[in-house]
């Protein structure tokens, strides 16, 4: 007898175990459907190898999700309170809780494209009546309820029939053959840039898809596709805003001179003998902020003048910026002078340029010295008006060409550990290389030429490239901006924040006299007068800093965020400025077509 009431209690919890795993299969459909919201963020691929791993994926990845609900939260309680009706209860408002959670989410990733976090929810909670408008978060959740009582019970008076049929074991082959496969699927799409798979890596909340890039490329496996022989999928983004407006009329020659590695403090007399005279001269801008700490970020604001946030924006591995789309349209010759390993993303930002690369043969510095040298070539055989874009790299790798002289150590920043003091005095020597082949450039110009010198990013002294990504001090931003205007010479210290999304603006309106307000393609004004906004965005979509006046925020793509103060040790202030961030975070998505 005892052993009877035994065999049905293990019936009655196997019957409830099989209930379970449907009822979480059909959640993960339903998953599937609410999750088809983040695709009208993203946007969809306009390949079938696109559609066939989002297929993958998208089965996959939610089927995943569900399962995990149910294994968390309500597997425990089938073992504890095996009776069905409070587990159909209870399952029932589980899964109301997830759908509506992720619902939710979709909300959220569309309105600041990241997933919740303790970061998002805290800014959420903050934005939650511009997000929630109308009954619709009340009536939503009552009716995933009814849906969810209604699967539950069906189901409950089902089980037997489905369990007789013997299908859970080719359901549960198929989910897991998808879930594999989309990530063999994206370990080949990551190594070889296909645009059409990558573009989903953080849509989905929760995805880690596996990548194997270097496994890839120690095998000898090459990039099988580019980027510009792929068709260019359907357009997501809204840039410019409106039709530009541009007809340049005097047409002065653009020079920017582009350093990688340009650390602010270190324009003064001793180090950059010509350049701090240039800038003395010229108009200085004493509080410019590079848009990234890196070579990609800082570039990508230089030259679109958006928040990094975009950079891997689909749409912007077809399109140019738009600044030298204008140039090319007013009868410009553009020419990019840098080293043969220099690639930036995104894909199309260099499409409008002839690209006149050096061949690097392990030193910067006689790189650079050639990438003069093409430069000048091609400004003497110029016939049109030129925009040409220099890149010198020695600093980014301490370097200077055999036998230079240099200049004597300093004995500022006697703190430092003493890798770092060697570190730093090598540094100078490579930026008093770089000062004089400034003043070669820039003692020869054309008079009618516009020069913008600045650097790409400012530097920090490690050998270790991930502390490098992640370190958002003024060491690693705060960068020189000088200008040189054609007309005359205007010596001026500007002393209000500036940042290099404002470059663009500046050149448009000043060189192309654009008439569109700079908000129809920049995220930023002129630098000319000051900027209405108390905070700056630096980095990319992945690990970002947003600087206010009195402290900095650092933030990951995962919502995890540190608070420092203006010198960058950590503040033991916990709570975000969400006002602020929020506005970060609407910017972001600004130019995104909803």
């Amino acid at each position: 007898m005892v052993e009877r009431q035994k065999q049905l209690g293990r019936d009655r919890v196997s019957r409830l175990v099989s209930w379970g795993h449907w009822f979480a299969f059909y959640n993960g459909l339903l998953a599937i459907i609410i999750g088809y919201r983040y695709l009208d963020t993203v946007g969809f691929p306009d390949s079938w190898i696109g559609w066939g791993y989002l297929a993958l994926n998208t089965i996959g990845h939610f089927s995943f999700l569900a399962f995990m609900v149910y294994l968390v939260l309500i597997f425990p309680v089938t073992l504890l309170l095996p009776y069905s009706k409070v587990l159909r209860g209870y399952a029932a408002v589980v899964a109301t809780f997830s759908l509506c959670l992720l619902l939710y989410d979709t909300i959220i990733y569309n309105d600041y494209g990241l997933h919740l976090s303790p970061f998002v929810f805290e800014l959420a909670w903050t934005d939650l009546s511009s997000l929630l408008q109308g009954t619709s978060y009340i009536v939503t959740p009552l009716g995933i309820l009814a849906i969810e009582l209604t699967l539950a019970n069906y189901l409950w008076k089902r089980i037997e029939k489905i369990r007789k049929r013997h299908v859970g074991n080719k359901v549960v082959g198929f989910i897991g053959v998808c879930f594999i496969a989309s990530h063999l699927i994206h370990i080949w799409g990551d190594a070889a840039d296909v645009t059409d798979i990558t573009q989903f890596d953080d849509a989905y909340p929760l995805s880690y898809p596996a990548t194997a890039r270097s496994f890839i490329k120690n095998y000898g496996i090459q990039h099988i596709h580019d980027h510009k022989s792929q068709a260019q999928p359907k357009k997501t983004l809204n840039y410019p805003l409106s039709i530009m407006q541009c007809k340049a009329q005097n047409k002065p020659n653009i020079l920017v001179i582009a350093i990688d590695s340009l650390q602010a403090q270190w324009l003064d007399q001793p180090t950059m003998p010509f350049l701090t005279g240039f800038s003395n001269r010229n108009q200085s801008f004493q509080r410019h902020i590079s848009g990234g700490n890196q070579f990609n970020s800082g570039m990508f604001s230089l030259l679109y003048g958006l928040q990094g946030s975009y950079q891997n924006a689909i749409d912007l591995h077809y399109e140019s910026p738009v600044l030298t789309q204008e140039l090319s349209k007013n009868g410009y010759q553009l020419g990019l002078f840098t080293t043969d390993n220099s690639h930036a993303q995104p894909q199309a930002i260099f499409n409008d340029f002839q690209r006149i690369d050096t061949l690097y043969q392990n030193s910067y510095a006689n790189a650079d010295l050639d990438t003069i040298k093409h430069w000048q070539q091609w400004t003497e055989s110029s016939t049109q008006p030129w925009f040409s874009l220099v890149n010198l790299k020695a600093p980014s790798s301490y370097d200077t060409p055999a036998g230079f002289l240099g200049i004597s150590p300093t004995h500022r920043d006697l703190n430092k550990l003493p890798a770092e003091k060697v570190l730093l005095a090598q540094y100078r020597q490579s930026l008093n290389f770089i000062d004089g082949q400034l003043e070669k450039m820039l003692t020869q110009l054309p008079e009618n030429t516009l020069v913008v010198i600045t650097g790409i990013s400012g530097k920090v002294f490690t050998t270790n490239p991930e502390s490098a990504r992640v370190n958002f001090s003024s060491d690693n931003v705060h960068v020189p901006m000088i200008i040189a205007w054609p007309t005359a010479a205007i010596a001026t210290q500007v002393n209000y924040q500036t940042t290099h999304n404002e470059l663009v603006p500046t050149l448009m309106t000043q060189a192309l006299k654009c008439t569109n307000p700079a908000a129809d393609y920049s995220a930023g004004n002129s630098l000319l007068q000051p900027s209405d906004r108390s905070w700056v965005y630096i980095g990319d979509d992945r690990a970002f800093a947003i600087y206010q006046p009195n402290e900095i925020t650092t933030i990951d793509r995962h919502g995890n965020y540190q608070i420092y103060d203006i010198n960058y040790h950590k503040s033991p202030r916990k709570k975000i400025n969400a006002p602020e961030l929020i506005e970060v975070m609407r910017e972001g998505r600004r130019f995104y077509i909803h």
